[in-house]
């Protein structure tokens, strides 16, 4: 029986850029190492739609978001993100 040592886990960045700053988007693009992670511009629009009733099924297993962006999106201009990459 072989032992397979335990995989460390890889970490990406995500930087979440604000729309009202592409000259920031630009500029991060272009000093971003790519090979960690990525830069985005927001692509939120507005807040999500709400029902009056509940969703009857929730197709997602759990919340893709891990963490509201949008203080530091107002703040700051632009917010970073770190997850671990599914392998």
């Amino acid at each position: 029986m072989l032992v397979r040592p335990a995989r460390t886990p890889v970490i990406h960045q995500l930087l979440i850029v604000s729309r009202s700053q592409p000259e920031r988007y630009e500029y991060l693009q272009y000093v971003f190492d790519s090979s960690t992670g990525e830069v985005i511009l927001d692509r939120r629009v507005r807040d999500r739609r709400s029902r009056q009733e509940p969703a009857p099924i929730e197709r997602r297993g759990e919340e893709r978001r891990q963490r509201d962006v949008s203080a530091e999106l107002e703040l700051y201009g632009w917010a970073l993100v770190r997850y671990e990459a599914k392998t």
